[in-house]
């Protein structure tokens, strides 16, 4: 008989609807039965593309012995962290502070009744191994833990609970902003930079994405090699490695190993969308065609088994299908050459590894990159040319025959955070290379956001099945808010306009801390948590707080409003020492302090429509990170002073280059407006 989760949005909760345990969402009917019956709570946050969850999930909660004995013990809570970031962010924290090691998914936690974590775990597997105990084991001796040791594990709660009041960012002290972070951040990148595979830090890697597009602005306005080869060295062993599917397009959550040859296979909406813009700034920046490939191929999964036919893209694609990890996208050398002719074979093999040991599981090849196209064409004694025709035939061919397989689950739900994220990324990118279709996907996942998650000025956080549902959070606002203006810079339309304006302004009014800076994580009517947290630190996705004080900034730029600019500067002081302390952490807070102390330049385009977008076209074509160009027909009204020149009579198009309010005069032709920007105004 299903249980209480099989009426929710989630999918991942919809998993575990017919397990015997006797699950219950989070919500006040869960925990009032836990204080009514003096019960702890057995909460596991898990989502739905996650391997390790699968795994707990066969072997323990879907055993009638294991769940007999959580439902005899515990309330039991299960959450979606995509949907409960809230929640996740709290007791990964927590998490944290009892074990001292890093946190996952599962996570698995021991609540008193009043949500106060009293033991904190991961993954257990069923019974005892890889040092860890057993989870039925474990359960008993947790409840009676609960019972026995009440003046201990409240004495615990109360150092935990002070624990996390610690975790805000301390008051604002410096009076004025300092460029010194900046710079720090790089040295401290640097430092973690493995300079022979690209990547910060050791396996397992994640893209980061946000340090690596902070590394290549650094390099383009300042010209250091250091950042410059970070962010290139980094992009290129990506593109080229397994984490990027060769053959379907879209970049995997993280690499198991230095080289990015095998990746966790599971494909998540929130980090691609920052890869796409990523890669077509790097391709802006550096011509280099590898970036171009990684870009079209990213934005045509997306938008091929991404994106719903009503607009809004899906979360995630699961790591696993019929029950394996990696199935769908592993190949044997069999199977490979019998798909292939001789011709592609030939070319094939070696450009992707096939030639070489196993890279999977000791038995399947994961493809990469192995070796360049032009030494497979040398070895051959073929034209590169004839080497390229090839290798388009031979992924043409597998890749057909791979969309035959049975495919990984997909998390259909739509999250506002993870569609702005994407949604800014494909307007970045179809602005960067000309592509209508693109910029086209965008629009219309905002335009679903606009109609289904918008309702009554206010704004929720997920959607399914026609239900939206959940107060946003900060991360919703912020990153909807960037993707507004960016749209604005791909193709200006005034409703985007009042939208950023009233997503500015909820920003302030429901989360902002008017006393001390900053933002928090939950609006003010909020469901009351344990903690409200307030967090500058970029994790999985960007710091809402960096966010929101770089599209506040640029958002005040835009329409002269000082109070989205205000805001965001009290934000930047609040983080101040935070992020002094630990500048690389904090790249997209670093992003927003260097645009607080060196303000973008704004290129007004106004005329005709037709050769406004025309304007608007050609002056995508160079990445310049410092700068906004915002280009508005004539026939587009109430506009703020801002954004409303006027061009004279005689003229189709004009352009004015802003910065901090002041403005040069007009100028007519093309090659002179670029000939500005190249030179760009004293500052």
């Amino acid at each position: 008989m299903p249980n209480r989760l099989s009426t929710e949005t989630s999918p991942y909760l919809q998993q575990h609807a017919d397990n015997p345990v006797d699950w219950h969402p989070w919500g006040e009917e869960a925990l009032a039965l836990s204080r009514e019956n003096d019960k702890p709570i057995l909460l596991s946050i898990g989502y739905s593309a996650c391997h390790w969850c699968h795994v707990m999930a066969h072997e323990s909660f879907e055993d009638a012995d294991v769940a007999a004995e959580m439902n005899r013990l515990f309330v039991n809570i299960k959450v979606d962290r995509e949907e409960r970031p809230d929640l996740d962010q709290i007791y990964q924290t927590a998490h944290g502070m009892l074990t001292q090691r890093s946190g996952g998914w599962p996570l698995t936690m021991f609540l008193a009744p009043d949500g106060t974590p009293f033991f904190a775990g991961t993954y257990f597997p069923k019974t005892a191994r890889y040092g860890m105990p057993g989870f039925k084991d474990l359960l008993a001796r947790i409840a009676q833990a609960y019972r026995g040791q009440r003046d201990q594990i409240a004495k615990q709660n109360e150092s935990l609970m002070d624990a996390l009041k610690r975790t805000a960012p301390p008051p604002a002290q410096a009076p004025t902003l300092e460029r010194a972070p900046i710079d720090d951040a790089v040295h401290e990148l640097a430092r973690a930079f493995d300079d022979v595979h690209g990547g910060i830090g050791n396996a397992p890697k994640f893209p980061h994405p946000f340090e690596l597009a902070f590394c290549l602005r650094r390099h383009v306005l300042e010209g250091g090699d250091t950042p410059g080869d970070i962010a290139k060295l980094t992009l290129t062993h990506m593109a080229e490695g397994g984490i990027f599917d060769q053959l379907g397009g879209g970049f995997c959550r993280y690499s198991t190993d230095r080289t990015w040859g095998i990746p966790h296979f599971e494909k998540m909406l929130y980090d691609n969308g920052p890869l796409l813009a990523l890669y077509a700034d790097a391709w802006l920046a550096t011509g280099e065609p590898l970036y171009a490939r990684a870009a079209h191929e990213t934005a045509a999964w997306v938008m091929r088994e991404m994106q719903s036919p009503d607009g809004g893209y899906y979360s995630s694609l699961d790591a696993d299908s019929e029950g394996e990890e990696g199935k769908f996208y592993v190949w044997t050398r069999e199977e490979a050459e019998g798909l292939l002719s001789p011709d592609e074979y030939a070319v094939a093999a070696p450009h992707y590894g096939l030639t070489e040991t196993p890279n999977f599981e000791e038995r399947y090849w994961n493809l990469r990159v192995a070796q360049p196209l032009a030494p497979v064409a040398s070895t051959l004694s073929i034209p590169i040319e004839v080497a390229r025709a090839n290798l388009e035939s031979a992924r043409r061919k597998l890749f057909a025959a791979r969309e035959r397989r049975v495919r990984p689950g997909r998390d259909e739900k739509v999250l506002t955070s993870w569609n702005a994220l994407m949604a800014r990324g494909m307007a970045r990118a179809g602005r960067s290379f000309g592509r209508p279709e693109w910029i086209e996907s965008a629009r219309r996942a905002i335009e679903f956001v606009r109609a289904t998650l918008w309702r009554d000025g206010r704004l929720l956080a997920t959607y399914k099945d026609g239900r939206a549902h959940l107060n946003a959070y900060l991360d919703d606002h912020a990153f909807l808010l960037d993707a507004l203006v960016e749209m604005m810079q791909t193709d200006f339309r005034v409703d985007d306009l009042r939208w950023a304006e009233a997503l500015a302004a909820l920003v302030l009014d429901r989360f902002e801390d008017t006393d001390e800076g900053g933002f928090y994580f939950t609006s003010d009517d909020h469901e009351r948590l344990i903690h409200r947290p307030k967090t500058g630190h970029d994790g999985a996705t960007p710091s809402g707080n960096g966010v929101a004080a770089f599209a506040l900034q640029r958002l005040g730029h835009l329409t002269g409003e000082t109070r989205w600019l205000t805001a965001a500067e009290r934000t930047l002081k609040r983080f101040h020492s935070s992020v002094t302390r630990s500048p690389a952490g904090h790249a997209s807070l670093l992003t927003a302090l260097e645009e607080a102390l060196t303000p973008p330049r704004l290129l007004v385009v106004r005329g005709a429509a037709a050769e406004v977008a025309a304007w608007r076209d050609a002056l995508a074509r160079t990445y310049r990170p410092d700068t906004m160009i915002v280009a508005i027909p004539d026939t587009a009204g109430d506009l703020p002073p801002t954004l409303s020149m006027k061009r004279p009579e005689g003229r189709a198009v004009g352009a004015w280059l802003c910065v901090a309010a002041t403005c040069l005069p007009p100028v007519f032709a093309l090659a002179a407006v670029k000939n500005l920007l190249d030179r760009g105004p004293a500052r």
